[in-house]
């Protein structure tokens, strides 16, 4: 049977732009599995939109939908048939199925012959069942945020003003919220006509562009980024990227036009991270950088329409950009009149959190988190002195009129005024630093005083969190604890300091105790928050390519070196691709089987009777030695090789040595010597952990 294709258009009022790509997302997957579930075949699915539209092209339908053949078991022959004439049985059985007696089959099931009704059901035609689909598929997607209109009940994610549903030539009838399908779609809101026709599915992207509207995502987004490169170029520069701010800008648009506007070129006298926040979170505009490095008082913004009236367009631009500067260059201005450190007392009055007090109690934590980690982790005064003046000036940015307008601003904002205050560049930079990392993919500090800052206040959020009982649930996250954990690991990873996670946790929860009532109990806490850290670096762990058996066998109960527990799931491998993996796996499941339920650790070497036993004692003995001064070198994946030595004599030890013997004393003993071995080969990871293969 003849393949059409089947377009299902649904205009909306415009939809948020972050909205936009998981809707299309969403659209395909729905699509595809109500096509499945309707057995109709098809070549492929493709969605599309605007914030005007979600469109749905569906390649290839075929003309009808698959039929299908059922077989249902009825009664025994026996029951169902009397001398050959049908009982009460048979006819009731073929009346309940919609079949005919005669439709009704015999099979043998095992020895026993059953009475079977064939149903056939015939494939229903692509454009009736579509007038069903369609709507269907519209009513299965949700959406973040939906709202009524008007008196419907229904909640969508915006009003649904149109309709197209089309299989080849053949408009698809139905209605949705009171809106009835047909061929009619809309253009571009203000430079077309209105309502244009779609013929067929085919011509829908060439119709609609005819009439100001790219329906494709990537074609809008491939001459966003063709002409804004242009037009930096024009001025001999080029484009600050931000590749958000492209995905965002172009499901912003349906005929997007790129032009250039400029700003006074006094404000570059303001930091240029507040130059590129206006530009970019306030007005969506692309900064325009000189190709030797440093913004331009230039800028490119991109219109939802032609190229009519762009001088009038882009004054408004720069109308309202010079606002916003002018409004940055004031706050700028006005918070140089006070140092930094003159701002710190104002934190009093900021709350952090309502059970956790001010920003300035957690100020004053943090400093003490601050001497902990000095102490612990480095000796040298100028860090000890860079660090200490940093974490009591770190917060104070809060309370500038800069951040007050701009709060994705602080910590840069804080750097800037530290200088201008005369703290210093290490000051100054581990106040920045402390921030980091902001999201996935963010840089990380590179300073000492930056990253002890930026554990110390992370992990004073963490335990000041989980002590009055405000863990993660779900997707609630408010304050994004998960980030601040995978945070503190990355640093620590990044930096290749060495912290005992569990005493820093027993420390940031006794610093507690000073300024917050109605904690949780000290051991709750600490369980809880040790386990939340063992989840992200088992995140990190897999994120990092590693097999996941691997990360269960060193990711211990007692987590506590994050760093050591890394080396240890790369070492191990790194291991498992050498030729004595097997060598090694073999003699531990060996041990593994007979030592994991021994009570009696002690080995007594006058009861070692047999030679087998006797040597592979002395082999342990010996390889215990090397492994050790190995380990203590952190060197595991050379302390997993040099375990491969005990393959031999334990294969000798089992061949002629019987280690369940009657005599009780004996075969504690040589279980004892089965279960030290088998500690022995888990100092690096707890390898019953790893998946069994085809080991002996």
């Amino acid at each position: 049977m003849t393949k059409e294709d089947f377009l299902l258009e649904i205009g909306v009022e415009e939809m948020p732009a972050r909205f936009l790509d998981p809707v299309f997302a969403q659209l395909k997957e729905t699509a595809a599995s109500i096509f499945k579930d309707n057995r109709l075949q098809f070549d492929d699915i493709i969605t599309m939109g605007t914030p005007r539209r979600m469109t749905l092209l569906v390649n290839g339908v075929s003309g009808r939908q698959d039929s299908v053949k059922e077989e249902v078991k009825g009664p025994a022959k026996k029951v169902a048939f009397k001398d050959g004439e049908p009982t009460k049985a048979a006819i009731g059985f073929a009346k309940s199925q919609g079949v005919s007696l005669d439709d009704l089959v015999i099979k043998n099931v095992g020895h026993v012959e059953y009475v079977f009704a064939e149903k056939k059901e015939e494939g229903r035609y692509a454009n009736e069942l579509l007038t069903e689909m369609a709507p269907d598929i519209i009513s299965h997607m949700h959406f973040p945020k939906s709202m009524r209109w008007g008196n419907q009940e229904y909640r969508f994610i915006r009003p649904v003003r149109w309709l197209v549903a089309l299989y080849g030539q053949t408009e698809i009838p139905f209605e949705f919220v009171g809106v009835k399908s047909g061929r009619e779609s809309y253009g571009h809101r203000f430079l077309s006509s209105g309502k244009v026709e779609i013929s067929k599915p085919s011509d829908y992207c060439a119709i609609l562009k005819e009439s100001y509207v790219i329906a494709v995502p990537e074609e809008r987004k491939n001459r966003i980024r063709e002409q804004i490169e242009v037009l930096a170029k024009e001025v001999e520069g080029k484009i600050y990227y931000d590749e958000s701010l492209i995905n965002e800008v172009n499901n912003l648009v349906e005929y997007p036009t790129a032009l250039c506007g400029s700003f006074d070129s006094a404000y570059l006298d303001l930091p240029p991270e507040v130059l590129i926040t206006s530009m970019i979170e306030h007005q969506r505009f692309f900064p325009v950088e000189k190709n030797a490095g440093g913004l331009m008082p230039k800028f490119i913004a991109v219109n939802n329409g032609g190229a009519e009236y762009l001088d009038v367009i882009r004054a408004g631009n720069e109308r309202v950009l010079k606002a916003r500067l002018e409004d940055a260059s004031f706050f700028w201005n006005e918070d140089l009149k006070h140092s930094l450190e003159a701002r710190v007392e104002h934190l009093k009055k900021v709350v952090f959190q309502e059970s956790l007090g001010t920003v300035y109690q957690k100020t004053e934590r943090v400093s003490e988190l601050v001497q902990y980690l000095i102490k612990i982790l480095s000796k040298n005064e100028d860090d000890m002195r860079t660090t200490s003046r940093a974490a009591f000036l770190a917060k104070a940015d809060l309370v500038t009129n800069m951040i007050y307008e701009f709060p994705e601003l602080q910590g840069i904002m804080g750097r800037e005024y530290a200088l201008r205050s005369g703290e210093g560049e290490p000051v100054a930079s581990a106040i920045y630093e402390h921030y980091l990392p902001r999201y996935a993919g963010d840089s990380l500090p590179i300073t000492f005083p930056g990253q002890a800052l930026s554990i110390a206040d992370k992990i004073d959020t963490l335990a000041g969190c989980f002590s009055i009982g405000m863990q993660p649930t779900g997707s609630q996250d408010p304050y994004a604890l998960r980030r601040q954990a995978l945070g503190i690991c990355n640093i620590i990873l990044d930096s290749g300091v060495n912290i005992s996670l569990l005493e820093l946790i027993k420390k940031a929860y006794k610093n507690l105790n000073s300024g917050v009532d109605n904690l949780k109990d000290e051991d709750e806490v600490l369980n809880s928050l040790h386990e939340f850290f063992r989840q992200r670096v088992r995140v990190l762990l897999r994120d990092a390519g590693m097999a996941y058996d691997t990360v269960e066998a060193v990711l211990k109960e007692q987590l506590d070196d994050i760093a050591d527990t890394c080396a240890r799931g790369e070492e191990l491998e790194k291991f498992r691709k050498a030729q004595e993996y097997e060598k090694v796996m073999t003699a531990y499941n060996r041990v593994f089987n007979l030592g994991k339920k021994v009570s009696n650790k002690q080995v007594r070497k006058d009861l070692l009777e047999d030679a087998a036993e006797k040597e592979l004692y002395t082999i342990f003995k010996e390889l215990e030695q090397k492994v050790q001064y190995l380990l203590n070198k952190q060197q595991y994946y050379d302390a997993l090789v040099c375990m491969a030595g005990l393959k031999e004599p334990v294969d000798n030890y089992f061949e002629q040595v019987m280690v369940m013997v009657d005599n009780t004393e004996l075969k504690e003993n040589r279980l004892a010597l089965l279960n030290n071995i088998m500690l022995f080969m888990e100092q690096v990871a707890e390898l019953n952990k790893l998946e069994k293969e085809n080991f002996v």
